[in-house]
């Protein structure tokens, strides 16, 4: 039962979100602040994780292909699907699930341990609209960090290929190329914009509705980071079924 009451605690917390919204005044310079908390400090760690995931991928798929029948354009083919169909828009959603989710709930936790959040709601403003739309707001720009990503998965990858002698660029950009379908490109970002709004919400839902301490902080970021990851992987088949399926 727990489980439904959480549901329908969070639908709840949602339409609050979106109700008697904050001046604009106050909420422009909210909503700048997160996208420098949650999308320009996130910017390294994504570029890191995916230039050298993109190398792993090439690397991975070279040793397996033995056989001098499969040509090697292969390589760049199957390096291009495992970064634009799964690594970019999820395991990177799942990643930032531990960096993005904690920091939010935390965040928000420790407001609410501090008793700031009694304080707005005692001065009339709408809490959860003041500390959760900048960071939806903030994260709709989430797409262009997985675009980036993208590029970069593939640019390591193709380093990767290229430099350890595993395959030549010319073969590795005509996989890249080949049998190129622009609608992968849409069902990334399609799920990318889903899970932007998971990431936003899920973590604030448990900061916000927390109790106790600060050990309780901490109880509440791990428990934000698990159940939106679950969401993610979910939300994913989810989408891949109704979208590709």
């Amino acid at each position: 039962m727990i489980y439904i009451q959480n549901l329908g605690r969070y639908f709840n917390m949602l339409r609050k979100v979106f109700s008697k919204p904050v001046k604009w005044v106050i909420l422009k310079d909210l909503i700048l602040k997160e996208m420098n908390d949650l999308i320009n400090n996130s910017l390294g760690i994504v570029a890191f994780i995916s230039f050298f995931v993109g190398g792993v991928v090439t690397i991975q798929t070279a040793l397996n292909i033995d056989n001098p029948f499969i040509p090697k354009y292969l390589i760049g083919f199957a390096t291009r699907q495992s970064i634009i169909l799964e690594f970019a828009p999820t395991f990177v959603s799942i990643i930032m699930a531990g960096k993005v989710g904690s920091f939010i709930t935390s965040s928000i936790g420790t407001m609410r341990v501090t008793e700031q959040i009694d304080a707005l709601d005692v001065m009339g403003v709408n809490s959860l609209n003041y500390l959760v739309f900048p960071k939806v707001i903030a994260l709709s720009l989430y797409p262009f960090l997985i675009a980036i990503g993208m590029f970069l998965g593939i640019l390591g990858g193709w380093t990767a290929g290229v430099v350890g002698g595993l395959t030549s660029s010319a073969d590795f950009i005509n996989g890249l190329q080949m049998d190129f379908k622009t609608y992968h490109i849409v069902y990334a970002f399609i799920k990318t914009v889903v899970f932007s709004f998971v990431l936003a919400t899920l973590p604030a839902f448990y900061g916000y509705y927390m109790k106790g301490g600060a050990l309780e902080v901490g109880r509440a970021s791990t428990t934000a980071f698990v159940w939106t990851s679950i969401v993610i992987i979910v939300l994913n088949f989810i989408l891949t079924q109704l979208i590709l399926g």
